[in-house]
């Protein structure tokens, strides 16, 4: 139990501090905008954080945090973190591993959304998390929706996955590639969210220290070729067509997670902040 205890701080503090790293990178690509994003020099481009905390009882409690920047470069970005601990419903503990005989849980991890401003940058999001019930695993990953897919900006994205995936198990990228193209559908209208990445799920390899710094590495991996995509393509000028394009891959991506994304069913099930859950959303979309 005492080395299960030490696992979660390790975990949450890695959480905050990619949370950190996160913010600092996106902060600097806000210093760095050109006289493209003057019009909304006004604006304070900082990450406002707020803490939140769970309706804390015997058996359920935890919190986290928001970081949330409205700014140039990024019209909105949130880079949250959590942990949260309790029992899941009787409705709900079918569904999670582990979680049939003995509901109890905790879990930690981050979650980063950025809707870009620049119809020429792609939506991107990213999470890791570490779960544990009478099991324990890793999951997380992440993906990229352009409004207009470039290929050299598809292609870098998932070169830098497969090659950190690559590092641990060469049969993971073509794996959590393969998982990420299945889970980022929208069946309704028979078409993928973006152009995909990796996602994994219940990873548990039976060694903690390679699982933990693969999810370490995946996290760093998205903020460094992240940020390359969107230095390289947010200062294009952009006109008012292209902004309506925007706006209707934003309401695609509004479809996705609120219908079908697990994060956003387990937050909401599991009594997390609404605010927080609903981070995701752009701050405008609109639909035909």
């Amino acid at each position: 139990m005492e080395n299960l205890e030490n696992k979660k701080n390790i975990a949450q503090k890695w959480f905050k501090e990619l949370r950190d790293s996160i913010c600092d990178g996106f902060l600097s690509i806000e210093n760095d905008a050109s006289d493209n994003y003057q019009h909304w020099d006004n604006l304070n481009s900082t990450f406002e954080r707020k803490d939140w905390k769970r309706a804390n009882t015997q058996h359920d409690g935890g919190g986290g945090t928001i970081s949330l920047m409205q700014g140039k470069v990024f019209e909105k970005v949130g880079v949250n973190i959590s942990t949260v601990f309790g029992e899941f419903s009787d409705e709900f503990k079918e569904s999670i591993p582990g979680a049939e005989q003995d509901p109890r849980f905790w879990a930690s991890g981050i979650s980063v959304v950025a809707h870009p401003r620049s119809p020429f940058v792609p939506i991107a999001h990213m999470n890791t998390r570490m779960i544990v019930t009478t099991k324990q695993w890793f999951g997380g990953g992440g993906d990229l929706t352009p409004i207009f897919p470039i290929d050299r900006d598809t292609e870098d994205f998932h070169l830098a996955f497969k090659s950190t995936c690559d590092k641990y198990n060469t049969d993971y990228y073509p794996q959590y590639k393969e998982w990420c193209d299945k889970y980022f559908f929208l069946p309704h209208r028979n078409e993928m969210r973006g152009v995909g990445g990796i996602f994994f799920d219940s990873l548990n390899s039976g060694d903690w220290n390679n699982d933990f710094t693969y999810t370490q590495d995946v996290g760093k991996t998205f903020l460094d070729v992240y940020s390359r995509i969107i230095r390289r393509n947010m200062n294009k000028q952009w006109a008012i067509k292209d902004q309506e394009a925007q706006s209707i891959k934003r309401g695609r991506y509004v479809e996705f997670n609120l219908i079908h994304d697990r994060g956003t069913k387990f937050g909401l099930m599991t009594g997390g902040n609404t605010e927080a859950i609903l981070m995701s959303l752009p701050p405008s979309a609109s639909w035909k």
